[in-house]
């Protein structure tokens, strides 16, 4: 200690804080952005499936006509798009793992990115597109078949 001079004194959390304000901030505004980007895609998906839906609103018709159950057709209608989901986490996955590990190397305190991460990811990404499309593939299905049938 010098004793001309005045003791400055900072707690250790503090300049943690500061440290990383600008990663917290970064955090804070990739949250927003990534829940605007999900709504959007949301938005979408039910559009597309609502043209989808209205596209096949006959053959809805006929298959409830012949007895198909609601699970039948909104199986039928969801299909396409889980597979189209599936294979864009498989080319998703290796690329957001890549840059997901090259910014954890820029910390003194690296961790490795497990296999459950991405799982969950994926997990939380076809959930939400399947409630999106099955909104749209239960209303379809359980639309009177007379109605679709005298439409068309």
């Amino acid at each position: 200690m010098v004793p001309h001079r005045p003791f400055l004194y900072s707690f250790l959390d503090d300049s943690f804080d500061q440290q990383y304000k600008a990663d917290i901030q970064f955090g804070k505004i990739f949250s927003v952005f990534a829940g605007i980007a999900i709504f959007i895609a949301c938005l979408g998906l039910f559009g597309l499936t609502t043209y989808t839906t209205e596209q096949k609103t006959k053959e809805i018709g006929i298959r409830k006509a012949l007895g198909a159950s609601v699970v039948s057709i909104v199986s039928l209608l969801s299909k396409d798009y889980v597979k189209l989901f599936l294979m864009a986490i498989v080319i998703a996955t290796p690329a957001s793992w890549y840059v997901m590990n090259g910014w954890l190397n820029g910390f003194a305190y690296k961790i490795e990115i497990g296999p459950e991460v991405f799982i969950a990811a994926a997990f939380i990404c076809v959930l939400i597109a399947l409630i999106t499309i099955s909104w749209q593939s239960i209303k379809a299905a359980l639309r009177n078949p007379v109605e679709s049938l005298k439409n068309e």
